[in-house]
């Protein structure tokens, strides 16, 4: 597919864009997780283990994947299971390590939420030629690596508001 003629943006109109979309899906998320009876931490964690899908996580890659601690991931882990979204299974080839699955009548009512969501985003994609989409997810690549260190340097301390 030829890709479309587009209008020409500015990067800050491109961050502009951006920053309005973020805020919408910020605000959709707790929407969802509250219909699912969830917080938006534990929704995260669990989008990522439905997405590993045939390869489980283990408790320390979804702390990485979410940036988040594995003391923090171990209370997301308590109230999946609680909640009977996720469990944990020992890892067949370290029986140290736990591995989480999603209970599967729980994760088809997240994808019955999700589903028509990203149909329309499919649709979207549909509008872009191969090499744009490719550009596309390039760019969400590289902004994650940014968004990553942007995390960090919040909360080491080295950002915040300047003093009155």
């Amino acid at each position: 597919m030829e890709g479309n003629s587009r209008p020409a943006a500015t990067a800050q109109e491109a961050l502009s864009r951006m920053d309005r979309y973020v805020a919408l899906g910020l605000i959709g998320q707790q929407e969802v997780a509250q219909l699912l009876g969830l917080n938006v931490t534990d929704l995260t964690c669990l989008g990522h283990v439905l997405g590993a899908g045939e390869e489980p996580l283990g408790a320390g890659d979804l702390a990485e994947l979410t940036n988040l601690t594995t003391g923090a991931v171990t209370g997301v882990l308590n109230r999946l299971e609680r909640a009977g979204y996720a469990r944990r299974q020992p890892d067949p080839a370290d029986r140290r390590r736990v591995r989480v699955v999603a209970d599967p009548a729980a994760a088809a009512r997240v994808f019955a939420v999700y589903e028509p969501f990203y149909a329309r985003l499919g649709a979207v994609f549909a509008q872009y030629s191969p090499d744009e989409v490719a550009v596309i997810a390039d760019w969400f690549a590289r902004a994650t690596v940014e968004m990553t260190a942007h995390l960090a340097d919040v909360r080491s301390g080295r950002l915040g508001p300047a003093a009155p």
